[in-house]
This record gives structure tokens, sequence and C-alpha cells, in this order.
């Protein structure tokens, strides 16, 4: 499978921490919300998995990222 470069997937995970961020503060806006989905979805393609557990957890090992700061989907 390729997986694309450290830093790309690093972009993903940054944007969807900030994304859940938002989110868990109950304060997103519908685009935030669809941006967040989009994220997810992308986080997931590019890792070849089907929940952004495991795609988190495949990209920050891809990108030598601690697994201990993983968050959790709502």
């Amino acid at each position: 499978m390729l997986m694309p470069h450290p830093a790309t997937l690093q972009q993903l995970i940054d944007r969807y921490e900030e994304l859940q961020a938002t989110e868990g503060a109950k304060s997103a806006t519908p685009e935030e919300r669809r941006q967040l989905d989009d994220t997810t979805y992308t986080l997931c393609v590019s890792t070849g998995t089907r929940n952004i557990i495991d795609a988190l957890r495949i990209a920050r090992r891809h990108c030598g990222t601690s697994a201990g700061q993983m968050t959790t989907a709502a």
C-alpha cells in the first residue's frame, strides 16, 4: 500500500486534532463539522483503515509520533 509522506500525514493529524477540539467544545460550525468529516475520511483512506482510531495509530507510527498523544473520535 502506498503511504503519504510523513509530513502530509502529520498535517492531517494536526488538522484532525484542531477540528476535534473545536467539535468537543461544542463551538463547531457546520463548515468545521464537514471539515472534520473530510479530514477523518482522508486519514482513513490515506492509512487504509476504516476508523479514525486505527487511522491515527497508523499515521502516528508512520510519522514517528507517540501513540500516547492519541485523541478519541466522537
